[in-house]
């Protein structure tokens, strides 16, 4: 097995693919709701979609056919959890695990996008 450990690898973005059923609505919700902006798509209708904020990026997957999962897919960090919080109960999104501090030094709270997808947001405490 070849271990790459401290070898001088440097490792760059990496970025969660999120699958949604309406790439539409996906793209609504990030950008209308989250303040996301789209900085690239691809396909014809889009079937791939790169939103960006600050330090943050997603890229959306159409996949008609998805379940979400009953897990947690995505840790966002933000630096106000609580208005995230706040924006996110506004808007309807379905809350999974009330905001909450927790006792490894975050302030945290589980939301459900459009198409079921669970994301943990954080904010250190």
């Amino acid at each position: 097995m070849n271990d790459i450990a401290g070898h001088g690898v440097r490792f760059g973005r990496i970025a969660a693919t999120l699958p949604v059923r309406d790439m539409g609505k996906s793209h609504d919700f990030y950008t209308k709701v989250l303040g996301f902006q789209k900085i690239f798509e691809n396909g014809n209708p889009v079937g791939f979609m790169i939103l960006k904020r600050d330090e943050g990026e997603l890229h959306l997957t159409l996949q008609p056919s998805h379940k979400a999962a009953d897990f947690n897919i995505a840790h966002l960090m933000v630096d106000d959890v609580d208005a995230l919080h706040a924006i996110c109960k506004l808007h309807g999104a379905r809350i999974i695990k009330s905001l909450q501090d927790k006792d490894y030094g975050l302030r945290a709270f589980v939301f459900e996008d459009p198409d079921g997808n669970r994301i943990d947001v954080g904010q250190v405490i």
